[in-house]
């Protein structure tokens, strides 16, 4: 779920190559996973549309064309681990991690995990925030690809990609369900993601 500041037409681009995933075209993926995008108007407050991607988690064959793209992303970049944003990053990544048959990881807020981390604080509009991993969650010179739902500003993104080069890991890419192309989070990325690839199933 997140929500936009503007109404957009949409419009759709595709991580993946001409052979599509899972079996389908890339143009049935991002049908199938538009129609269950719900767009919610003036929520939570008047001239913000929410895009509410439960619909999409509640369906079996919608969620399992995501998972299966994801995990397709994840054995194309050659990932070795996926990092999963909080929260709704967690929903998307771990069971991308499993179909692709890798490690999962979770980035959180910080002190919501025990033990030794790594955290990494970034600027919001107003003030700042902090996100942390477990300081052993990462081998040096594995390949992490990122995943979370919604590219927005790109904040946690960033973040998230300069914590596991602090932990001595590679970055294989960021994946995101859905890109919000007007807030430019992707021009932020581009410093960061040093050339990896930033994959987006749908760009509004």
């Amino acid at each position: 779920m997140t929500e936009t500041t503007e109404t957009t037409e949409t419009t759709e681009t595709t991580a993946g190559g001409p052979d599509g995933f899972g079996g389908a075209s890339a143009e049935e993926l991002r049908t199938l996973l538009l129609s269950r995008i719900q767009d919610v108007p003036d929520y939570p407050k008047p001239g913000v549309m929410f895009k509410d991607i439960t619909p999409l988690l509640a369906d079996a064959a919608a969620f399992g064309a995501l998972t299966e793209a994801l995990a397709e992303l994840c054995l194309r970049h050659r990932a070795d681990k996926v990092v999963g944003l909080e929260a709704r990053g967690f929903i998307l990544a771990a069971p991308a991690a499993v179909r692709a048959g890798i490690g999962f990881v979770p980035v959180r807020k910080a002190g919501k995990l025990p033990g030794a981390t790594l955290g990494q604080a970034y600027e919001l509009e107003y003030g700042t925030a902090e996100i942390e991993i477990h300081a052993d969650a990462l081998e040096p010179g594995d390949r992490v690809l990122v995943i979370d739902d919604v590219l927005a500003t790109g904040g946690t993104a960033e973040a998230s990609l300069r914590l596991i080069r602090r932990a001595g890991a590679q970055i294989a890419g960021v994946a995101v369900l859905l890109e919000l192309g007007f807030l430019a989070g992707r021009d932020r990325l581009l410093g960061s993601l040093d050339s990896a690839p930033l994959e987006a199933l749908i760009t509004v």
